[in-house]
């Protein structure tokens, strides 16, 4: 089995349960199993601000699935859940689900990259993830505790639940 990294983030209609329903519709896929998941977040948007705020978490899997088609199922996931793709980069979407590391792996393809591109730079990425990994440390040796001290937290807060 190997330990992935998922980012959960909404921001339309109900963020709350979608980024719930979402999390349970991935711990529900066969050969994955959630090992940790983390508080839920309230983030300021990235990119245009015209937009509702997001809440965000991090969970853990452990999965025999390829990297493709873990991908695969949860961009599946995000379809199911009205996510429409669009050439707009950081606009409001109902859900994303992305691979943020698959253990010490890198991968740089037309599909996926993995770490995640602007996983080191995004407080909604590593609050969460440095809840649920404190000990985490990327492949290119950077640990969750060295990148956590240097990202401010932008307004991320714990939601109540």
């Amino acid at each position: 089995m190997t330990r992935c990294y998922i980012g959960v983030g909404s921001n339309l209609g109900n963020p709350v349960a979608k980024a719930q329903t979402g999390i349970a519709a991935v711990a529900a896929l066969t050969q994955v199993t959630l090992v940790a998941q983390s508080s839920l977040y309230s983030s300021k948007p990235m990119g245009p601000s015209d937009q509702p705020d997001y809440v965000n978490a991090v969970i853990a899997i452990e999965t025999d699935l390829s990297p493709l088609t873990l991908l695969d199922a949860l961009q599946t996931i995000e379809l199911e859940l009205g996510r429409e793709r669009k050439d707009e980069r950081w606009g409001p979407r109902t859900l994303d689900l992305d691979i943020l590391l698959i253990e010490q792996q890198v991968i740089d393809s037309e599909r996926l990259v993995v770490p995640h591109y602007g996983m080191k730079s995004r407080e909604f990425v590593l609050y969460p993830l440095a809840e649920i990994a404190p000990k985490l440390v990327l492949p290119d040796g950077d640990s969750i505790s060295k990148l956590i001290a240097t990202c401010p937290r932008n307004g991320l807060q714990v939601l109540e639940q």
